[in-house]
């Protein structure tokens, strides 16, 4: 590598915004921070350790895994449930990362970290930002997002003993945080068919499993939409062949 090649690569691997990125992350924080702080509340009113609760924000870093991993883990599930029932609702992740493959940073273990930090939040401020400045804050803005959610979860679990004899049945807000997502998405898209969709799997998968309830629902909607969308196609092929 010639000493020009090097200088280019150096200026590379070092030329990220971290103001940027910063100013980038306080929106995604507004969010983080109270349901960050909610979930180290119930995770403490769940019996999970403070080491342990601290421990998923650092190496999970999914809000809704880390909210299903408390009732399963109070529960004393197996790991093996738990990680695939994880899995499964992390199985978007793995999508988010192809649109973004070009702007990943050069350095394996920063590559890496950027790939693991890509959260719903962390991807949606990524897409909206301009190409050029993209490589530059995508390290930054993952860092600073995962900071705000560590730094949440460790207040809550701090003060989630005083806070929940406060507030009883604080355990409840994350029923109520999906309810109004699903009420907030039917209003947006007017359509039943997700809603049944979702009540027919939760109601089948009740029937045959309590531990893996989670990943047969899943599955069943999954076959379910598939069997949907190969039946809507079929009739869209017959009536042209009709034509």
């Amino acid at each position: 590598m010639t000493t020009h090649s090097k200088e280019l690569h150096q200026h590379h691997e070092t030329s990220y915004d971290w103001a940027a990125g910063f100013k980038k992350s306080l929106p995604v924080a507004m969010g983080y921070l109270p349901a960050g702080i909610a979930f180290g509340v119930l995770a403490q009113v769940a019996g999970i350790p403070v080491w342990a609760t601290i421990m998923l924000s650092v190496v999970l870093y999914a809000g809704a895994a880390q909210y299903a991993c408390l009732p399963m883990l109070s529960a004393g599930l197996p790991i093996g449930s738990i990680a695939t029932n994880i899995a499964a609702i992390n199985l978007r992740h793995v999508f988010y990362g192809m649109p973004l493959l070009q702007y990943l940073p050069e350095h394996k273990l920063a590559k890496t970290y950027c790939l693991f930090a890509l959260t719903d939040e962390t991807f949606s401020v990524m897409t909206s930002l301009p190409n050029e400045s993209r490589q530059a804050l995508i390290l930054p803005l993952s860092l600073f997002n995962q900071s705000w959610w560590v730094l949440a979860s460790t207040v809550g679990v701090m003060i989630g003993s005083t806070l929940s004899d406060l507030v009883p049945h604080l355990d409840f807000a994350l029923v109520c945080l999906f309810a109004i997502l699903a009420y907030e998405q039917f209003q947006s898209i007017k359509r039943y068919f997700p809603i049944a969709i979702a009540v027919i799997s939760l109601a089948v998968a009740s029937l045959f499993t309590s531990n893996w309830l989670l990943l047969v629902a899943i599955t069943i909607c999954m076959l379910l939409i598939l069997a949907r969308g190969f039946w809507t196609q079929r009739n869209i092929t017959g009536a042209n062949n009709d034509q």
